[in-house]
């Protein structure tokens, strides 16, 4: 069964930093795209970013947030620097961004799995 967890949420102060992981088991990310996305309260479920083949990251984040695999543990970070107000959410990992985005078009951020909740206060 694929399961991906992700932990490493919290509430910060505007300017802070946050680290995220996310542990996958029964699934790997070779050949794959692994990526973040985010559910903030009254928008859509939007990409974060990903990497693998290439790398992509949101206007909104670039610069800010950097994704890294560490494909022995099977682990994907996301380390969140100079975080903003807007960018409180529940945090969600995907094995395969481009997959996961496509059915988040449909059916948003709630089927992709298990989130974090990060909060910056301003």
């Amino acid at each position: 069964e694929e399961q991906l967890v992700a932990s490493g949420g919290g509430s910060v102060q505007a300017g802070g930093s946050l680290k995220l992981q996310c542990v996958a088991s029964g699934v790997s990310f070779a050949g794959r795209d692994p990526g973040w996305f985010r559910q903030a309260p009254g928008k859509e479920c939007e990409l974060v970013g990903y990497t693998g083949g290439r790398t992509w990251y949101l206007d909104s984040v670039r610069g800010r947030f950097r994704i890294s695999v560490d494909r022995a543990k099977n682990t994907v970070y996301l380390q969140m620097n100079s975080l903003k107000p807007e960018d409180t959410g529940a945090y969600i990992c995907a094995a395969d961004a481009m997959e996961a985005r496509l059915w988040a078009s449909s059916n948003g951020c709630a089927g992709l799995g298990q989130g974090t909740q990060v909060t910056v206060s301003s």
